[in-house]
């Protein structure tokens, strides 16, 4: 038998072709999703093996858990512990086996203009300004020409980005601080061992970077972390990082609060934490491949199926001569097994050379990557068994009909007739009512103010994602399910058309697809998935982009909008440089207050955002369902987005701690430092001179007047906290997720290094001509490189850009299971050929041209293009509708469906229906008329 299931499998292979292009499709996405995550992995570990290379670490004792992912220098991590104080250096530096001890500061929201006087610009990498010299190494850095830089007027360049910026040693270029721009020379050019996947590494005096580092920071005394160095050349053994690490634990005071751990346990923790940050990208990716081998196994079924019809008087003949049915079953298993192992190689060849063509692609964006991206053994081993539980679940049914079909049935020629599609009809309807019934309680759950739609709290706390996604889920299986009950109604009204126009093959095809209603109907549904997800994605997108759209035209009352592409942070020389501009009457900043809580925890969703009362009226006109906005800000209340308000149980009136911790200077502390320091110095200098070295005591005293004032500044947290009533709650999805309080209640509890001013909106004076004043703008801002100065039709598009750059994406990887749809279609008709040999032979042979033959198929290749097509757009656009509806009070106010887009797919489903009936009839027509209709 297993011989006979070789020869068949050898023989049909022709039919297997577009099955194993099916597979190998889907395969290559598993195996790809699992060579981008590896390529990722090690990406990740080799950065920090180089980042962050000091062989110990010292930091807190006490851990907090907290959602940011390690920046380059290590500062932050997934587990975060409290701050220590950068003093501490003094202490580890004393200790044996010490090289060097640096509490290293690193820049974000920094600027690199190139050589043609433009910002160097990344693919989302981030532009990193790093403190380095030969006090304070980088031990990873190798200078391949040049040195490190020296004082504020010079920087150093990783290697990538002096090529990307086209700069070279000697060069002068502009550094963009968050104070504005400064000129600066270029000390040297520096490499590293792996690539920084296109991020821009900027070296920097270390003076400099404490002094930027402490205008943001909430303590510029403090540190995350303290590198230490063992060995300015060479890393140390993990045992000799651990000795290390306990001699300088042995030193630490216990006041100290901090602890030194290896380098190795560091960066491990750091690797795990960004790997898990990143690790939705291969969940999404493995949807894809989900949905691509949930439509090739369609197509697998009716491959199957044809070559099930096609040997059925073979199967019968073994069966008559003693075969079990086991043994009919296994012959068909056998061709699955080879059909899968044949489709899994492609598709592990295809995925492995797709990563290749992305990380190309990437390196030619400007972002090189160099992690491993070949297939790992767990990789092959998941591809191959994919590719075969695909190809067996596709070829067990016709499997099974084989084997238990009588051999006297096997054995007619006739085709017997199909079986009932009414349960079928029954059991989809009543998904459908149930998806249904769970959209109309997703819609009762988002409209629900207050108490819930149900007498019951528990389910009215239900995430409203639950049972839209069951709904949606229960929709598509149930259209699914009842797709062969729609074949011959959908058929009738589809082909009426094409009838009328061509009364016989019309006819002829319209009866056709109801004699194979459920083969019609799971062709349709491998193209309804694709086309219902599609669709989907196109209404929410669309409903994005007009409520965008609706809230600029009839909301925004400001004349511009600037932000800044530099992590969201506009420079306050370019704030001062807008409000001096001719013709603006007013700016109004929104500021984000870090660290702020309310009734004594943090609200993740909530932006807290400090903001004038004008804003209300000037920017944008609060709707409220309680109280008055600018009323509320300027008598000190707050004022809270409805969704924050509705997940809190706040009500105007309601009185709410708020409350932010605060680095102040401690007065009597830096006085003390600085007595201290002075005793210190004069006894060095008493001791040099005693020792008869004046030229020494000279040095000493020389040093400590360049001494950085602000080493000796101490500083320490002050907790302050306002108890603050609700004054007004708005609806506008322009103030959705945020709460809002003035100016000087944000001042009370934190100041002004705490607070990022995210967007500036600006008034024009009346009677101003705004092209000429937009002009204006765009001069006083063009010395910061990243700051735009938007007016409405330029800010709703840069909103639609991103959508579009977004859904780009999606609809490319959904091309896919659209592609093996069509592979689909093509399958479904070829079988349809086989099966009507003879009727075709008979049509040809009482004067039936092969012109009508041609458009016979070609009619009904489109009717079930176009049923599918149908189908995926009701459910698509429904579900659409719904995700807009649900989610209306964060911001998708306003449904849009994008008509021209639906009938573009309608009109592409009739061109693939077309293009896909070609092979089928042309096969059709190769047959001579009388060999079709002779008998076997």
């Amino acid at each position: 038998m297993i011989r006979i299931g070789l020869r068949d499998a050898r023989s049909h292979f022709g039919r297997f072709i577009m099955s194993i292009i099916a597979i190998a499709l889907g395969v290559a996405f598993v195996v790809g999703s699992f060579c981008f995550r590896e390529m990722l992995n090690t990406q990740v570990s080799t950065m920090m093996a180089t980042n962050s290379d000091h062989d110990v670490y010292v930091r807190g004792i006490d851990k907090a858990k907290s959602d940011s992912p390690m920046s380059m220098d290590g500062s932050s991590s997934g587990e975060n512990y409290n701050q220590i104080d950068n003093s501490l250096t003094n202490t580890i530096a004393k200790v044996s086996g010490v090289s060097s001890a640096s509490a290293t500061a690193t820049i974000s929201g920094t600027v690199l203009v190139d050589h043609a006087g433009n910002a160097v610009s990344t693919m989302g990498a981030p532009t990193i300004a790093i403190g380095m010299s030969s006090s304070e190494p980088w031990r990873s850095a190798h200078f391949t020409s040049g040195g490190y830089p020296k004082g504020e007027d010079e920087i150093a360049l990783h290697q990538f980005a002096a090529d990307k910026a086209k700069l070279k040693v000697g060069d002068s270029t502009t550094i963009v601080y968050e104070d504005g721009p400064r000129k600066v020379t270029i000390s040297g050019i520096f490499a590293t061992q792996t690539s920084q996947a296109g991020a821009i590494i900027i070296g920097v005096d270390p003076s400099v970077a404490s002094h930027y580092y402490a205008a943001t920071a909430p303590d510029p005394n403090t540190s995350a972390l303290i590198g230490v160095y063992g060995d300015a050349s060479n890393p140390l053994s993990h045992q000799d990082q651990q000795q290390l690490a306990d001699r300088i634990n042995k030193a630490l005071p216990v006041s100290s609060r901090a602890h030194a751990v290896t380098g190795d346990e560091v960066r491990e923790d750091a690797t795990k934490s960004i790997q898990d940050a990143m690790g939705f990208i291969q969940p999404l990716i493995l949807i894809f491949a989900i949905i691509a081998l949930f439509v090739g196994s369609f197509i697998i079924a009716n491959t199957f199926a044809m070559i099930v019809r096609e040997s059925m008087r073979g199967y019968a003949l073994l069966r008559s001569v003693g075969a079990s049915p086991r043994q009919v079953f296994s012959t068909v298993i056998i061709q699955a097994v080879i059909l899968g192992i044949v489709g899994s190689g492609i598709g592990i060849g295809l995925g492995w050379g797709i990563i290749k063509l992305i990380v190309v692609g990437l390196e030619q964006i400007g972002t090189p990557l160099s992690g491993q991206s070949n297939p790992t053994a767990t990789a092959i081993a998941v591809g191959i068994a994919v590719g075969l539980i695909v190809s067996l679940l596709g070829a067990a049914i016709p499997a099974r009909d084989a084997a238990l079909a009588p051999p006297i049935q096997a054995m007619n020629e006739t085709v017997n007739p199909e079986k009932s599609v009414t349960p079928r009809g029954i059991i989809g309807t009543v998904m459908c009512a149930l998806g249904i019934a769970c959209w109309a309680f997703t819609q009762a759950l988002a409209m629900a103010d207050g108490n819930g739609p149900t007498p019951w709290k528990t389910v009215n706390d239900i995430n409203t994602g639950y049972p839209l996604g069951a709904g949606a889920a229960l929709l598509i299986i149930g259209a699914i399910v009842l797709g062969p009950a729609l074949v011959s109604p959908a058929g009738l009204a589809l082909g009426w058309l094409p009838s009328r126009i061509f009364p016989v093959t019309g006819k002829l095809a319209t009866r056709n697809l109801s004699r194979s209603r459920r083969r019609t109907a799971n062709t349709a549904a491998a193209l309804f998935v694709g086309v219902a997800i599609v669709s989907c994605l196109g209404v929410v997108a669309a409903s994005a982009k007009a409520s965008v759209a609706d809230i600029i035209d009839t909301g925004l009352k400001a004349d511009y909008a600037v932000s800044s592409a530099s992590y969201g942070r506009l420079p306050q020389g370019a704030i001062d440089a807008i409000d001096a501009t001719s013709g603006v009457k007013s700016t109004i900043a929104t500021r984000l207050v870090m660290g702020v809580k309310y009734n004594g925890k943090s609200i993740d969703s909530a932006m807290s955002t400090a903001s004038p009362a004008s804003m209300f009226s000037e920017v944008f006109a609060a709707t409220t369902t309680g109280g008055n906005a600018e009323q509320a800000i300027a008598s000190g209340k707050l004022v809270v987005a409805k969704n924050i308000a509705n997940d809190n149980n706040w009500k105007v009136g309601d009185t709410i701690t708020v409350s932010a911790t605060s680095t102040v200077i401690d007065e009597e502390a830096t006085k003390q430092a600085q007595a201290d320091y002075q005793a210190q110095t004069q006894a060095q200098v008493q001791q040099r001179m005693a020792a008869g070295d004046a030229a020494g005591a000279q040095q000493i005293m020389d040093d400590a007047k360049n001494v950085d004032p602000t080493t000796l500044v101490k500083t320490k947290s002050v907790t302050k906290e306002q108890r603050v009533k609700v004054g007004a709650l708005v609806t506008n999805s322009a103030y959705a997720g945020g709460i809002y309080m003035s100016d000087k209640l944000a001042d009370e509890l934190s100041d002004s290094q705490m607070q990022i001013v995210r967007q500036l909106f600006v008034i024009a004076k009346p009677g101003q001509d705004l092209a000429a004043l937009h002009e204006r703008l765009l001069k006083a801002v063009k010395p910061y490189y990243v700051v735009t100065v938007m007016d409405h039709d330029e800010y709703k598009s840069s909103t639609s850009s991103m959508v579009d750059q977004i859904l780009v994406i999606l609809y490319a990887l959904l091309a896919l299971s659209i592609i093996i749809a069509i592979f689909g279609i093509v399958n479904t008709l070829a079988l349809s050929v086989s099966e009507r040999t003879k009727e075709i032979g008979l049509l040809r042979a009482i004067g039936t041209s092969r012109g009508q033959v041609r458009g016979m198929l070609a009619i009904e290749a489109v009717i079930i293009s176009v049923f599918g097509t149908l189908l995926g757009l009701v459910i698509g656009v429904g579900a659409g509708a719904m995700i807009r509806s649900v989610y209306a009070s964060s911001g998708l106010e306003k449904l849009s469906i994008p008509w021209s887009q639906l009938v573009i797919f309608l009109v592409l489903a009739v061109v693939v229906g077309l293009i896909a009936s070609v092979s089928p009839a042309s096969r059709a027509l190769k047959k001579p008329v009388l060999d079709a209709v002779s008998s076997e």
